[in-house]
């Protein structure tokens, strides 16, 4: 999408007129905000994996205790509503 709004920014760099030029300035602001926006995501999800890390480290068997009973708890689920659509 950004590629996209950049391309139509080069695209709408000779038109003329106070609106083109208002709406080019808009286009430019915004993409600036959402490049920052994406950035922070990205550094707020590297931490949350390296904390995920850290905390999968300090303690294995919780940490597959858990998965198994996620995994348990999804296939039930599943295995519920396949029951539930052949009925």
């Amino acid at each position: 999408m950004v590629e996209e709004a950049q391309a139509l920014l080069a695209a709408t760099a000779e038109a003329t007129g106070e609106k083109v030029k208002e709406a080019r300035c808009r286009l430019a602001a915004a993409l600036e905000r959402s490049k920052e926006i994406c950035g922070r995501v990205r550094e707020k999800v590297v931490e949350g994996a390296k904390a995920t890390d850290e905390a999968i480290h300090e303690h294995p068997y919780q940490a597959i205790a858990i998965g198994v009973g996620v995994g348990a708890l999804i296939g039930y689920l599943l295995g519920r509503r396949c029951s539930r659509d052949r009925d």
